[in-house]
Order: C-alpha cells, then sequence, then structure tokens
C-alpha cells in the first residue's frame, strides 16, 4: 500500500475513466486510487473492474446503490482511507478538467511543504480556466469573491474540487456532521479546515473544461451553493 489515495467519484463516466485510471497509475508518486461510483448505468464500474487486473494493489472499487451525491461519494471515500490509514487523501474530478499530472504538486505541498490542505486553485494566479463560457467564468469568480466575504476566509478558490489533505485534516472534522452534498460541500470542507487552524496552500492549476461525457452542473446544485453558505456561516456562530 502506498501512502497516499485519490478518491474519485463517478457517474457514467465511461468515456474518462480507462485514460484517467491509466494516467494516474503512471504517475512519479506513491498514489494509490479509489473509485466511487454511483452505480453508473454506462458500465463504468464494470470498466474499473477490468482495470483492477491491471492494478490489483493499488486500483479500488466502492459502488454505492444509486446517485447519492457528490459530496457522500467523498465522505465514504475519505472514511475508506481513514480505516486503511493513508496519510494523504487527495480528491480529483474524474472528466479530465484536473490535470493528474498535477496531483503530484498537491501531494509535495502537503508531504514535503508542510501544508495541511493543499488547493489546485484556478484563481490564485489570475484566471487559469479553458473552455468555460465567459458566463461561467465570471460566475465561478464572482462565487468566491461571495465566499470570502461571508466567511472571511481568504481562499481565492473556495469551490475547488482538486485536494489534498493530510489525513489529520479528516481525522479532526466530523464528517458525519458536514451537511451539503454539491459544491458547497467543497466550501464546507475548506471552511471547515479553516476554523480548524490548519495551515492551507493553493497551488495553481489550469482547469480544462470537459470534453468528454456530461457535466454534473445543475441549478440546484448552484442554489445549495449560494443559500449554503450563508446557512453555513450561521450554523458556525453555534460552534464550539
Amino acid at each position: 500500500m502506498n501512502d497516499t489515495l485519490v478518491v474519485i467519484p463517478t457517474y457514467n463516466e465511461i468515456e474518462n475513466i480507462d485514460d484517467l485510471v491509466h494516467h494516474v497509475m503512471r504517475l512519479p508518486a506513491p498514489i494509490d486510487l479509489l473509485i466511487v461510483d454511483d452505480s453508473s448505468p454506462d458500465g463504468t464500474a464494470e470498466a474499473v473492474r477490468k482495470l483492477q487486473l491491471a492494478y490489483p494493489d493499488r486500483l479500488h472499487l466502492e459502488v454505492r446503490q444509486g446517485k447519492l451525491g457528490l459530496g457522500t461519494a467523498y465522505i465514504h471515500g475519505f472514511k475508506w482511507a481513514l480505516a486503511r490509514h493513508y496519510a494523504y487523501i487527495c480528491e480529483m474530478d474524474a472528466d479530465f478538467s484536473h490535470n493528474p499530472d498535477d496531483l503530484v504538486r498537491l501531494r509535495k505541498a502537503c508531504a514535503e511543504d508542510g501544508n495541511d490542505l493543499a488547493i489546485g486553485s484556478r484563481y490564485i494566479q489570475g484566471v487559469n480556466v479553458v473552455n468555460w463560457p465567459m458566463s461561467r467564468v465570471l460566475m465561478s469568480y464572482f462565487a468566491g469573491y461571495y465566499v470570502r466575504f461571508v466567511t472571511g476566509m481568504r481562499i481565492m478558490d473556495p469551490t475547488a474540487g482538486f485536494k489534498c489533505y493530510k489525513r489529520v485534516v479528516l481525522e479532526t472534522i466530523e464528517l458525519d456532521k458536514i451537511k451539503f452534498v454539491g459544491y458547497a460541500f467543497q466550501i464546507e470542507m475548506k471552511f471547515k479546515t479553516w476554523r480548524k487552524k490548519f495551515k492551507i496552500k493553493e497551488v495553481p492549476i489550469i482547469f480544462t473544461d470537459r470534453t468528454r461525457g456530461k457535466s454534473k452542473m445543475s441549478v440546484s446544485i448552484f442554489r445549495e451553493a449560494f443559500f449554503g453558505v450563508m446557512q453555513m456561516k450561521i450554523r458556525s456562530w453555534f460552534w464550539r
């Protein structure tokens, strides 16, 4: 077993999963991979099982019954990783919007540079987004401004879903009390990490919109993030 686990939730990612797994497995870092699949009807889990024949000790699969949400998939993966004593736990998307090569830099930020959470940030050095329409770039950028204003965090990319945690962060945060499942989940995890005074580092990345498969973004996910930030801030007044 390696010291780092990458958790990747999937739902209908058959067009990306083969290339993604092979890419991660070839990285020059001690990385294992856990796919958390929500019973994809397109056969994503079956494809992962075939890939496990090539990577029997490094590629793992958890299949959940039904589409249960991004946040709960990550929580499932985090608990799986903690039970197996991984030192560093990463998360990323399955659609190549996150470059797997950047996992090496995120891991280094925690394993060698002394940070507790490393965030693959689209906005720490300008705006590094490829193939998004300007409307979505602006929505994402100003969402970050809104989150910083409400929460007080100084994180430039609070909705980022490309991260590496030291295990102590996930052990300290009460994972069963995480409320949100969409993009608000990403904000809530960073907010609780920041409130616990862990050391956070934003690592610049280039984010490229998916070219294969279908985006999971929806109005309900955006609404949860917008209103959830205020709810989260109000609840924090009563946290010990």
